[in-house]
């Protein structure tokens, strides 16, 4: 996809981003340097906790739609982030499929100063379309781009 500018923006409009996976692998080396707790970084721990087995960190996911999926459609827009709400519902375990949407909720525009505040609501789902997270997120946005 190519980058798109303020002027393609609108309330209710879906961005899918399709969907990731990530290994075992990836869980532990992503949980090792931001979030090293026992059930994202010890198989042998994970099975004993809640969980009953490794689990990517919550922003793990984020993370990776993040820069391969929004940032590469929105930042040219972007000034800087100025609110998230982040709700974690279900674990996401290795080679889960987990599919990406976000859609824009409100725009509040501040012609004056040429940008606009743009609330993002973002749906991480599994196969079964079950809400693993939710992030609601205001973003600010030029509108000169």
């Amino acid at each position: 996809m190519k980058p798109v500018s303020f002027k393609d923006f609108e309330i209710n409009k879906v961005f899918d981003f399709g969907y990731v996976t990530v290994s075992e692998q990836e869980i532990i080396d992503f949980a090792m340097f931001f979030d090293p707790l026992d059930f994202h970084i010890d198989k042998e721990a994970a099975q004993k906790s809640i969980f009953g087995g490794l689990v990517a960190s919550g922003p793990h996911i984020f993370k990776i739609f993040h820069l391969t999926k929004w940032i590469p459609l929105f930042k040219n827009t972007v000034m800087g982030g100025l609110e998230v709400k982040w709700s974690f519902l279900k674990p996401i375990y290795a080679d889960m499929k987990v599919f990406g949407k976000a859609v824009i909720t409100d725009i509040k525009t501040n012609p004056e100063r040429r940008h606009a505040a743009v609330k993002w609501h973002f749906d991480f789902t599994n196969e079964a379309g079950e809400f693993l997270q939710t992030i609601d997120m205001t973003v600010l946005h030029s509108m000169m781009k």
